[in-house]
């Protein structure tokens, strides 16, 4: 089975390429942006694309025709999404397009990666058939990215939503919540955190896995796939603190209207995770269980 990978030096990607590049029955074909930043250089199985460049997209999937598709490049920095709507829609509608139309004409199955940020959190967690109400324009662009996927005409396509992932990863443009609040933590650094946002952070290994799972069962539809435990963040720093053995004290428990950040977020969302731990399944580790993880690849 060959399967192509976007955004493969991001921190999904990272741990797809670390599954995948071991699999004998896979062929991987990585690609992102720029140079091949994976910890083991993938050599020829890495290939440079620029997503946005419908002619790159062509050529690339014209000539490596792979079987599956998983799509994880993405703007998915909230507020830039918001104070750069064109660059948003550029870099998560258009290169969907892109991918899409080249994946229609050679028969790939398609996997796109999505978010929770697609509900409004009024009545989270929320069940794959739930109703999408988007409050940013991060969010409207992943849904749009959706619905160009389910109206594409393909005969095999899947959505795989998810929350706050987490994990380590080489040369990564952006940190993540735990990582962040780890360090904070350690340095000793005075911190505001919301405690009116709830989620359900999910390690990037297991969301890696859920998406193995689509590709390799041809699995179709939407599935969501995060970490099995909710929290607010407050309490997800605070757990944080608790497995390091990090003084919390510094921590002050904010309104997230309080930061003025660009893009307003959803209160309340979390996954039903019945239905891939049904079809696909899936099987996420606690959250401590995570944290563990995290803490063996840090050394």
């Amino acid at each position: 089975m060959k399967i192509l990978i976007t955004g493969s030096n991001g921190l999904l990607g990272q741990k797809l390429v670390a599954a995948l590049r071991k699999d004998p029955d896979v062929q991987l074909i990585a690609t992102s942006r720029g140079e091949d930043r994976t910890p083991e250089p993938l050599n020829d199985a890495y290939r440079s694309m620029d997503i946005t460049d419908a002619t790159q997209v062509n050529a690339m999937i014209g000539s490596t025709t792979p079987d599956v598709i998983i799509h994880t490049a993405a703007m998915t920095n909230v507020d830039a999404c918001e104070l750069d709507p064109p660059l948003c829609q550029l870099q998560n509608v258009t290169a969907t397009e892109n991918l899409l139309a080249a994946a229609k004409r050679h028969g790939s199955h398609f996997i796109f990666l999505s978010t929770d940020f697609i509900f409004d959190g009024t009545k989270g967690p929320y069940k794959e058939t739930d109703i999408p109400a988007p409050l940013s324009v991060y969010g409207h662009s992943k849904l749009e990215g959706e619905r160009l996927v389910a109206d594409s005409g393909l005969a095999k396509w899947a959505i795989a939503r998810t929350i706050i992932v987490y994990g380590v990863a080489e040369g990564l443009s952006r940190s993540n919540p735990i990582l962040w609040a780890k360090g904070a933590l350690e340095r000793g650094e005075p911190i505001k955190v919301v405690d009116d946002q709830w989620r359900m952070p999910t390690l990037a290994e297991d969301l890696a896995d859920g998406c193995i799972s689509i590709a390799k069962g041809g699995a179709t539809g939407v599935f969501h796939l995060s970490g099995p435990d909710g929290m607010s963040i407050l309490e997800l720093v605070q757990r944080v603190g608790a497995f390091f053995l990090l003084d919390t004290s510094v921590v002050t428990p904010v309104q997230s209207d309080s930061l003025g950040q660009p893009a307003k977020r959803p209160p309340r969302t979390g996954f039903i995770l019945d239905k891939a731990r049904r079809e696909l399944g899936y099987s996420p580790r606690s959250f401590e269980e995570g944290l563990a993880v995290l803490k063996a690849q840090l050394g």
